[in-house]
């Protein structure tokens, strides 16, 4: 609700509902550390639960050591743009956090844990995404496989739309979760004016737009080195250059879903259609793609990445 978001902080809740004691530095002792790190998990299960589907995706895309590197990486990212944006009101415009919940589950500096964690896997499978959109595609009985190679991989194309595509989930999640106390989120954010779209301030897009690019750009950095052989935990599961964009519809789902659920049916109804012709059109162009690739592209992309199987000699090709 727009006016909501407007109001102070202290009309709106109390530090800790219910008989719980002041979360101090004090008062945290080992008992009460692994009550908060058991919160963190089971208040949020959903997040969890993305990121579970995150490292599904992306080890077996670039294995563990890349993977934990880009979780650390675009956790620290991610974190130092909220706090500079509670802090100094850049890159997302001035919000603030509600602690209703700091006794419960684990917040770093002003910052709830989970909300930081999130952009990890919304960068990955935005960026993954953007490769099955902009790679040649081979698809055969069991398996397909995008002809992604290292120039793809590092385009600017790739982190553009990349970036794009993680706003454009924003649009979708922020309207709702700004809507928090009306489901099991809880009410843990505000805006100090309430913005244009749903309450959501403008400036806020525009700070997810570049918080976007730069952790797609971090992780390309990642990526970046030549590897002879496959990745330690890189592993040829079926299908698995769909995981990415099948956990971006699945955000877009969850997040929909909660809208009806809490009875925004306009809400929703906007989210479905921005985002029904994208999949359509995205949909379409990859079956007329399908195994249209040259020798020359499944060339570069088995150079680059000899592990694929789109190099089974048993499957036949363009």
């Amino acid at each position: 609700m727009p006016g909501f978001a407007a109001l102070p902080v202290e009309t709106q809740f109390t530090p800790c509902a219910g008989p719980v004691r002041p979360c101090t530095q004090g008062s945290i002792t080992m008992p009460h550390f692994l009550a908060i790190a058991i919160g963190t998990v089971t208040m949020r299960p959903y997040v969890f639960a993305f990121f579970g589907a995150f490292l599904l995706a992306c080890v077996p895309h670039v294995g563990w050591k890349r993977t934990l590197t880009f979780t650390l990486a675009g956790y620290g990212i991610a974190f130092g743009s909220e706090w500079l944006s509670i802090n100094t009101g850049f890159p997302y415009g001035w919000y603030y956090y509600i602690d209703t919940t700091r006794c419960r589950e684990l917040w770093i500096a002003g910052v709830p844990f989970f909300d930081s964690l999130s952009y990890v896997f919304l960068s990955y499978c935005s960026y993954a995404t953007a490769l099955f959109i902009l790679s040649p595609l081979k698809a055969w009985r069991w398996n397909l496989a995008t002809l992604e190679t290292r120039s793809i991989r590092r385009s600017f194309a790739a982190l553009l739309l990349g970036s794009f595509l993680q706003t454009f989930l924003d649009i979708v999640i922020d309207p709702v979760a700004l809507q928090g106390r009306r489901w099991f989120l809880g009410q843990i954010y505000g805006y100090r004016e309430a913005g244009l779209h749903f309450g959501v301030p403008l400036s806020n897009y525009a700070g997810w737009l570049l918080t976007g690019f730069c952790l797609i750009a971090a992780f390309q950095l990642i990526d970046a080195g030549r590897l002879n052989d496959a990745p330690k935990g890189a592993v040829n599961l079926p299908f698995r250059s769909l995981l990415g964009p099948v956990l971006y519809l699945s955000v877009l789902v969850f997040n929909t879903g909660m809208m009806l659920v809490i009875g925004e049916r306009f809400m929703a109804l906007c989210a479905a259609l921005m985002f029904t012709l994208p999949v359509l059109i995205v949909f379409i162009l990859a079956l007329r793609r399908a195994n249209r690739y040259s020798r020359d592209e499944l060339g570069e992309h088995l150079r680059d990445y000899p592990w694929s199987p789109a190099g089974n000699p048993s499957q036949k090709g363009q």
